[in-house]
């Protein structure tokens, strides 16, 4: 059965290959927010949590317009960000916020309309 309402959001899965500086909180946290800020989102709350030392991270931006997360694989470069934004917010940007933060990184996106 075909919809004629609008989808009330996009969702992006983001899986990045050969990047850097997956055991930094900071820069994961940093690149996450202005990405949220760039896409037009607001950003509500955040947590993140490092493993230790050369381990990987794992975190969360709590948006109004819902979410943006990582979870990061230092030992094989390997980075999972998910991104689901609504309203005013736009999903692309965010998405192309983080991948120019992994130049020269294999970047795989599978994007899907939510509603």
């Amino acid at each position: 059965m075909a919809s004629d309402i609008e989808p009330v959001g996009e969702h992006a899965l983001l899986d990045i290959d050969g990047a850097k500086r997956l055991d930094e909180p900071e820069f994961l946290e940093a690149l996450m927010r202005e990405a949220a800020e760039t896409a037009g989102a607001t950003i509500i709350g955040s947590h993140f949590h490092h493993f230790g030392e050369k381990q990987g991270v794992t975190g969360i931006l709590l948006l109004a317009e819902s979410h943006i997360s990582v979870h990061t694989w230092p030992e094989r470069d390997f980075a999972a960000f998910d991104i689901f934004m609504c309203g005013a917010a736009t999903t692309s940007t965010a998405v192309q916020s983080i991948s120019k933060c992994f130049k020269g990184a294999k970047i795989h996106l599978r994007s899907e309309s939510r509603g």
